[in-house]
């Protein structure tokens, strides 16, 4: 789910997810001690991370140890430090905050207090930990490391420790999760919280947008970023905002008549609200703060505008963690285990973080470094490193959100000539995003000099010739709409009407065509290419962007739309998991997804599934039978909930329903069983930023590709997606080397391979 690219610079190595080496043992012959703890500010998904982190020590036979408020337990010892169960951690998944407590240590930057932390980690065997935190507690975290020998030394010759102790436990041994909000630490797309924040962000924006409009009010947001404007950037883009100042890009002198000017021409374009996001630590170009009430004094003065500010402060710290930061910071609780117990005293410490959407492991020396250098880049007015090491999307999306806020009285955009009229359509099932990715569409279309075509109806829509062209101000308000403004159908085109269609696409001079669809979207246009033989008006630039809740494009990781499916499903999951809470109840829930299991692993992660059930995998007798021992064995021993995900299509045989009742028979009076199917509940609502990000970046590359194709005079047909970080642009008439067929999914899935993190964190004491 990567939203920006670490620069090339920091170095990542990507975690493979193959069996589990054998675990070290203490010296003793026990088992090895892990201590975990949250430090620095509190993100959300931290608890996501604890509970990884601990069910997956113990199911891979280590010790697990809570090391409560941060730094400040190990320092205080006794009650700060203790061991950790399979059910300590229960129920926690939608909590935001951390469980375990977190806080800024003063005395941790002493001597004497990384004395009395050693001392007391050793009263507990522990010589491995994984530390959640920012940049200063992962500098400090690595600074003990090194003090380690040093520290044992001293207290040997103190006599707090005896020397057969520290010859135990010569080295510490050490792994770092990136929990921050503001997403700064370099070398890692995503960090812990930072999708949350962007929800809380966005989710506000909304909120206030139907406000604004009603009264035509403009409104200046503060939003959190001191030296990073990832959240107000991507946050602008998402909530479809008119200007942005963030610490990495101040304005131009002068900027106080641009955004007046750019927010006068929002009007006059058809805006009936205003909307400014200010970072916390945006500043012009000589250094001097821009705070939200002095761009709201300025739009009062010289505009008249009826202006408000709203600062978000804390509210974009709390509540529960978006599904994304749920099934990633498992991930990452999980590798972290398995890498402290591979570590050795020779081993170089590492940061686990996100590199296109795979667990990578990042030095952690060097992480740290390039990231305070971003703060220091700032500092000194060196504006263009201080993007350049945000990355390359970053710097993309500044550029992106410049184009679309501008409206076209403002741009130097030349009027659509003749032979560059664009058709924007919708094919498939409905996927929340549709509407962002369609105003995208125009918007950056019309700023490439492209005459932008709306396609009311799908393929229907064409052959009716409900075609209209669409202005900049046609799609205000889309951009977190669900839904499709456009329409959408799953009915893909026939040989019967490739006739009828070449005749529409010549009969309103179409010259390029855009579809924004599923897997049925895709089909229908590489029929279209391989029939241009026998019909030349399909010879047209062909671009297919991925929008199906399903995510079984072919060719893109990520689909728009399936982010919002997910939320959506873990947002049922949570309410189904609290109506269980006064009863002993097994719950089997059904996903969407057709044969791709894709929301359900999901989910399941997300979700605190005990078991899910994949087409890919299939479903078993024997399967069902260990199941069935599993979650007697399991209530029996204390537990009041079992929740079990299955992928719609999982298994012809085992329904829902037929799983369901199995159960039931099984469980007898131990546990009662109920069955929910999800629905189209999964198809409904906003957009998440996710989406409406993702969105903009495919439509992006689609709108480039088509400008660059009618420049060139080509006509290839294409379906775009990013793999493993870049973006492929893809030839439909050789769809078929990418796609299973049979099964309506690509033939490879690269979120399969996190399946043993499932287990990890749902089956204690296995091996």
């Amino acid at each position: 789910m990567s939203e920006q690219d670490s620069p090339t610079e920091v170095p990542a190595e990507y975690v493979a997810w193959g069996d589990s080496a054998d675990l070290p043992a203490s010296s003793s012959g026990g088992p090895a001690r892990i201590g975990v703890l949250t430090s620095g500010g509190d993100a959300q998904g931290m608890n996501a991370a604890v509970r990884a982190v601990i069910r997956s020590g113990l199911h891979l036979g280590a010790e697990v140890y809570a090391i409560t408020e941060g730094w400040q337990g190990a320092v205080d010892g006794g009650e700060g430090i203790h061991a950790m169960d399979w059910d300590s951690v229960g129920n926690v998944l939608h909590r935001g905050g951390t469980l375990i407590g977190t806080a800024r240590c003063a005395a941790f930057r002493e001597r004497s207090g990384q004395l009395a932390a050693a001392r007391h980690l050793l009263e507990h065997g522990i010589d491995r930990l994984v530390v959640i935190g920012g940049d200063g507690s992962l500098t400090g975290t690595d600074e003990f490391r090194r003090h380690w020998p040093d520290l044992l030394t001293e207290l040997v010759a103190s006599g707090d420790i005896d020397q057969d102790v520290a010859d135990a436990h010569p080295a510490l041994m050490i792994a770092g999760l990136v929990g921050s909000i503001d997403n700064d630490m370099v070398g890692t797309d995503m960090t812990i919280g930072a999708d949350s924040a962007l929800h809380r962000i966005v989710d506000a924006i909304d909120a206030i947008t139907s406000t604004a409009a009603s009264h035509q009010r403009s409104f200046v947001v503060e939003v959190m970023g001191r030296h990073c404007g990832y959240l107000p950037l991507m946050a602008a883009i998402a909530g479809g905002c008119d200007y942005v100042l963030i610490p990495e890009n101040p304005p131009a002198d002068g900027w106080e008549d641009d955004l007046c000017e750019t927010l006068r021409a929002g009007r006059a374009a058809g805006r009936r609200d205003s909307m400014v996001l200010v970072a916390e630590g945006a500043a012009d170009r000589h250094g001097n703060p821009i705070k939200a009430e002095q761009v709201k004094d300025l739009l009062a003065e010289r505009l008249g505008e009826d202006t408000r500010v709203t600062i978000l402060g804390h509210v974009q710290r709390g509540g529960a963690p978006s599904a994304y930061d749920r099934w990633m910071s498992t991930l990452l609780g999980f590798a972290a285990v398995r890498e402290v117990l591979a570590a050795t005293a020779e081993s170089t410490p590492h940061v686990l973080g996100v590199r296109h959407n795979r667990i990578a492991r990042i030095p952690l020396v060097t992480s740290v470094q390039a990231t305070r250098a971003v703060g220091a880049h700032i500092t000194a007015g060196d504006y263009d490193a201080a993007m350049a090491a945000r990355g390359g999307s970053f710097r993309e999306m500044v550029d992106v959100f410049a184009t679309m806020s501008r409206p076209p009285t403002l741009t130097a955009a030349t009027p659509p000539a003749a032979g560059r009229r664009v058709a924007i359509m919708h094919a498939g099932g409905l996927a929340p995003g549709m509407n962002t990715a369609a105003r995208a569409a125009v918007r950056l279309g019309l700023d490439a000099g492209l005459e932008m075509l709306g396609v009311y109806g799908s393929f229907k829509g064409l052959l009716d010739g409900d075609i209209r062209p669409l202005s900049w101000g046609d799609a205000e308000g889309w951009v977190g709409d669900g839904g499709a403004e456009l329409g959408t159908r799953r009915n893909v085109p026939t040989v019967e009407h490739l006739y009828a269609i070449g005749r529409a696409i010549e009969k309103n001079e179409i010259d390029a065509l855009l579809l924004i669809g599923g897997y049925d979207a895709y089909e229908a246009a590489a029929l279209l290419v391989r029939e241009r033989s026998r019909y030349p008006a399909f010879d047209i630039p062909v671009v297919c962007v991925p929008a199906s809740i399903d995510n079984n494009c072919p060719g893109a990781e990520l689909s728009i739309g399936a982010d919002t499916a997910l939320n959506n499903a873990v947002w049922a999951l949570d309410r189904i998991k609290q109506s269980a809470s006064a009863s002993r109840r097994c719950f089997v829930v059904e996903t969407m997804g057709r044969r791709c299991g894709y929301l359900a692993l999901m989910a399941g992660i997300a979700g605190g599934a005990e078991r899910v059930y994949l087409h890919e995998e299939g479903i078993t007798l024997a399967d069902l039978q260990a199941d069935v021992t599993r979650m007697n064995a399991s209530f029996r021993s204390g537990r009041r909930l079992y929740l079990a995900v299955r992928n719609e299509e999982a298994s012809e045989m085992y329904t829902t329903d037929f799983l369901a009742r199995l159960f039931d028979e099984e469980g007898r009076s131990l546990f009662d069983v109920r069955q929910a199917v999800l629905g189209h509940l999964q198809q409904g609502g906003s957009p998440t930023p996710f989406d409406r990000l993702l969105a903009t970046r495919l439509v992006k590359a689609a709108v480039d590709d088509i400008a660059t194709q009618l420049d060139a005079g080509t006509s290839y047909g294409r379906y775009l997606g990013h793999m493993g970080g870049r973006l492929e642009k893809r030839p439909l008439a050789h769809m078929d080397e990418d796609v299973d067929a049979e099964h309506r999914r690509p033939r490879q899935q690269w979120w399969l391979d996190v399946r043993p993190a499932v287990a990890a964190v749902s089956q204690p004491g296995a091996s």
